[in-house]
């Protein structure tokens, strides 16, 4: 049994985006580590003082989130899975995580539910609620059992601040948007200080603000089993971009990969897939949209997720499935370029 948990290094590496910068360049650049990962943050042409002023008071809000979002950690997304299992609502929540809930509500309904963040006990039970990770595969009866409760985020009621739920099998957990919820805290945060040029990376989920001088940012998508990137592109100003892989938080165990990515249908982790690339145009939450799509598109099935893709409002994707076969939108070939460039792909309307 084998099993990897990204660490702080790792990150640069291994995570889904590789950002590209050069040690002249008047960059400006500031690294810490929260939601569990590396996060990067560049700023570019400003005085250091006001970069260093816009980027420290990002960096407080993602600690601030991370403390607040946390999904095994006391937090107020635990409390509420306390309330939630104990028939104890409705409670009232902050107005913050009510949005956040609302939205979440709405992009599993946009889904198919596929992007599930009630599936909480199934991601616990399968070992990835733990800093000091302990691979288990747990029993067909345990997940059977879980998968029959059909935890939902449409079992929720949010009435104002109140969230009430009508299924005790619920538990929050919002791995797969707070990264993307970060990055549109970190946009607002850096335009109400003036700064107009900034990368902001949480662990491969990107947002661009700007430019990199005359010159948009660029990123590359990591090849999900060599070191390096399959492909790289430009990311404009108000985009965003995320990736869900299988190499980013998983166990082998009798030569089988199980990572962190678990189909809601069948309580197993999804297995046809090595990741999923999305790029979401400038649009509001951009970066929530970006983090929580490419989830849904991972466990989708090769029939499914471009339709998929659409009802979420996305039209540039990429997907590696099982076999190392590379397909993406023909929205997405137009901007990525690949290594090699001669690399074969399937492009789909």
């Amino acid at each position: 049994m084998r099993y990897l948990w990204n660490s702080v290094l790792g990150a640069v590496v291994l995570a889904a985006l590789l950002v590209s910068g050069c040690a002249k360049d008047p960059l400006y650049r500031q690294e810490a580590f929260v939601f569990g990962t590396r996060v990067e943050v560049l700023v570019w042409g400003e005085p250091v003082e006001k970069a260093h002023v816009g980027v420290t008071e990002v960096l407080r809000e993602f600690d601030r989130l991370h403390r607040m979002l946390h999904s095994w950690e006391s937090s107020e997304v635990t409390r509420l899975n306390e309330a939630i299992a104990r028939g104890d609502v409705p409670i009232a929540v902050s107005g913050e995580l009510a949005e956040i809930l609302r939205h979440t509500v709405s992009l599993a309904a946009a889904s198919d539910q596929l992007f599930n963040p009630a599936i909480g006990k199934l991601v616990k039970l399968w070992g990835f609620h733990s800093d000091g990770f302990e691979a288990r595969r747990p029993s067909d009866g345990e997940i059977a059992a879980l998968v029959r409760a059909n935890p939902r985020m449409s079992d929720l009621t949010i009435d104002g601040n109140g969230v009430s739920c009508r299924n005790r099998a619920v538990a929050i957990d919002l791995g797969g948007y707070a990264k993307g919820y970060a990055l549109d805290r970190a946009a607002l945060i850096l335009g109400r200080q003036g700064v107009r040029n900034s990368l902001i990376n949480i662990g491969g989920n990107v947002l661009a603000l700007g430019k990199k001088g005359d010159r948009p940012w660029r990123v590359g998508i990591q090849h999900p089993r060599a070191a390096g990137a399959l492909a790289s592109l430009d990311l404009n100003d108000g985009e965003g971009i995320g990736t869900s892989g299988d190499y980013q938080r998983y166990f082998e165990m009798d030569g089988k990969r199980f990572s962190h990515l678990i189909d809601p249908r069948t309580g197993w982790p999804a297995q046809a897939v090595q990741a999923v690339s999305v790029l979401v145009t400038p649009r509001p939450r951009a970066g929530a949209l970006s983090d929580a799509a490419s989830k849904p598109l991972f466990v989708a099935g090769s029939e499914a997720w471009r339709a998929l893709a659409h009802g979420l409002g996305v039209e540039h994707a990429l997907r590696i499935d099982a076999s190392g076969a590379v397909t993406l939108t023909r929205a997405m070939r137009s901007r990525v370029e690949f290594v090699p460039s001669n690399l074969a792909v399937e492009v789909v309307e």
